[in-house]
């Protein structure tokens, strides 16, 4: 049976978690690296990040949620991004994460800028966070060049951190390449 992606970019398609995505997402959240900046703790085993993807309900719950990013040229997955609805704070956050191995390529960016537009375009939403720890100096920098509009300090996973915005009529920003 064909994937069924929900939309691409250039170079990436996304799609929904599935039962057989345990073993990436256990590399993943296992890589202290990648981890470091997250609250997250790692999975203690595969078959724990297979509970997880089980239990995984913001599809159901919100209609949307963290995706599966593909490399389009070879169909390997590169991590996850995506859209959450954060009840506490009534709005919805962009995430993403990626393997190691994948990191200072751009894909960040294009896929969080993916998400935007989808978040946007097709879901109808006014408005998208982003949220991270002030020392992910990364994370700042792909929601800073995805053109998001920094709102001040927060705490975040119990860390200084940095809140973002952006609104859907101020998107797509100029300086955005899609």
């Amino acid at each position: 049976m064909p994937e069924k992606y929900l939309f691409e970019t250039a170079r990436l398609k996304f799609r929904e978690f599935a039962a057989a995505d345990a073993t990436w997402l256990f590399q993943l959240n296992n890589d202290p690296e990648v981890i470091k900046y997250t609250g997250d703790l790692p999975f203690k085993s595969v078959q724990h990040a297979g509970e997880f993807l089980r239990q995984y309900s913001h599809y159901r719950e919100s209609g949307y949620g963290r995706w599966v990013v593909i490399r389009k040229r070879d169909k390997e997955v590169l991590g996850w991004c995506g859209l959450r609805y954060v009840a506490s704070m009534g709005t919805t956050d962009i995430g993403f994460r990626f393997l190691r191995e994948h990191w200072g390529q751009g894909f960040a960016t294009e896929a969080a800028a993916g998400c935007l537009q989808y978040g946007f375009e097709q879901l109808g939403l006014q408005r998208i966070i982003g949220r991270c720890m002030a020392l992910n100096k990364a994370s700042v920098r792909v929601l800073e060049k995805l053109g998001m509009r920094q709102l001040g300090a927060m705490v975040f996973e119990e860390h200084p951190g940095l809140l973002f915005e952006m609104k859907k009529e101020d998107w797509p920003p100029e300086q955005l390449k899609l």
